[in-house]
């Protein structure tokens, strides 16, 4: 049985940064609590070989992409987390799939609402 490399998944769960995104200008003026959650899959065999950093995918990368997107205002949190993901695969060429998470927390819709939250997946194209 050939075995091509350990598929494994890392993940960067409960990033909570303060952002100003949002259609109302009010919610882009004062900000808001954002949580981000990220899950990404990686042939991690090379790593768990060789115990290199080198050879899997650098989750303090991971979080420094997400804190720099998530400064940049949008109106949508669409936008945000489609950026999140273009710069992964991007600088990142370990990663075949990725999910991102995109809360709002406290949403200013009325009402008792905990959080409103976009999720996209995407896999590397070939």
């Amino acid at each position: 049985m050939h075995i091509n490399g350990i598929m494994g998944v890392i993940k960067v769960e409960n990033i909570r940064v303060f952002a100003h995104h949002g259609c109302l200008q009010e919610e882009t003026k004062i900000g808001s609590d954002y949580r981000v959650d990220l899950k990404i899959k990686a042939n991690l065999q090379p790593s768990a070989n060789s115990d290199k950093l080198s050879d899997t995918v650098d989750y303090v990368l991971l979080n420094r992409i997400i804190k720099e997107e998530m400064r940049v205002p949008s109106y949508l949190l669409e936008t945000v987390a489609k950026r999140i993901l273009n710069r992964i695969f991007k600088e990142d060429q370990l990663v075949t799939k990725a999910t991102v998470s995109v809360s709002k927390l406290n949403p200013p819709i009325g009402g008792d609402v905990e959080k409103v939250t976009i999720k996209l997946s995407e896999k590397r194209k070939k």
